[in-house]
């Protein structure tokens, strides 16, 4: 079954245009139930029923996977089986009411408005790698873009005289996000002064490691987590945290829901309703913590 694995994550790079990290995610999650079904006899895809992914996501529970995780699988197994269907390689959908697990909804977390600006001001000097350190920071609190989009961007995605980038988003959707004076004045610099620094030969990539080549999301984290740590916040910041943050911000301070919607590059609403919920969640803390009659 290896094979037909293979084949269907060539189908979602070449004709879905999905992104590298969900390629790996899907072939991730598809070769351990593979491996499962090996373990059972069985080795064709004729064998993938319904009695089998039930066992399979059974094991998962009983080794305590999360939820989301086995949602996740659960997603992908489906959208293979769909493919295998469409071979003609099995003759029905085995997943045909298999329904994914209920999970606990839990709140993105935020940073306050002070600990994103201590985490965004960090970085401070005239080096060339403060310089895209900065640059990287303002970026993504003054867009709310992934770390994926972020390490994606190329020098030609930036259009400093009208403040707004282009960045590929989940499935080669193409969106463009405004950015403000900050990330513009912090751009700017990094492109007259610490970018030439770091340019060793030909790359249309705009954030760059120490060897030239194009900063990839490992790198990303890397820098991002260190300046955490100096900034002096709580464990578990990550890139992604300056995108709850960008959004939250943003409702809380009057942005329409669908702005905020079409910044985000989410394709249902109700995602980016998830941010409601936070600004409310903030606004009672601030209420009980302050009112005399709370």
């Amino acid at each position: 079954m290896e094979k037909q694995v293979n084949d269907f994550i060539n189908f979602l790079n070449y004709e879905k245009g999905y992104s590298n990290n969900t390629l790996a995610s899907y072939k991730r999650d598809l070769l351990q139930l593979v491996s499962f079904l090996k373990n059972k006899g069985v080795v064709s895809a004729e064998g993938l029923n319904r009695k089998m992914i039930i066992s399979f996501t059974t094991e998962l529970v009983r080794n305590g996977i999360s939820a989301s995780s086995i949602s996740r699988k659960i997603a992908a197994i489906k959208s293979f089986s769909h493919f295998l269907l469409r071979e003609g390689l099995i003759k029905e959908d085995p997943t045909m009411n298999i329904s994914f697990p209920k999970m606990e909804k839990r709140l993105p977390k935020a940073l306050t408005f002070s600990e994103a600006l201590r985490l965004v001001e960090y970085p401070k000097g005239d080096k060339h790698i403060w310089l895209r350190d900065k640059a990287i920071m303002e970026v993504l609190y003054g867009t709310g873009i992934r770390a994926s989009e972020l390490t994606g961007l190329n020098l030609d995605h930036i259009n400093l005289d009208v403040g707004f980038l282009k960045c590929m988003g989940k499935g080669g959707k193409e969106r463009i996000v405004p950015f403000g004076e900050s990330a513009s004045g912090a751009l700017s610099e990094y492109l007259k002064k610490g970018r030439p620094s770091l340019f060793k030969k030909e790359s249309e990539a705009l954030f760059l490691d120490r060897n030239g080549r194009r900063l990839t999301r490992q790198g990303l984290w890397f820098i991002f987590n260190g300046y955490v740590k100096r900034a002096g916040l709580k464990t578990g910041v990550s890139p992604h945290s300056l995108r709850h943050s960008f959004a939250t911000h943003l409702l809380e301070r009057g942005a329409d829901l669908r702005s905020v919607q079409e910044m985000l590059g989410h394709a249902n609403i109700k995602t980016t309703e998830i941010y409601t919920n936070v600004s409310r969640d903030r606004i009672k803390r601030i209420y009980k913590s302050a009112h005399p009659r709370a």
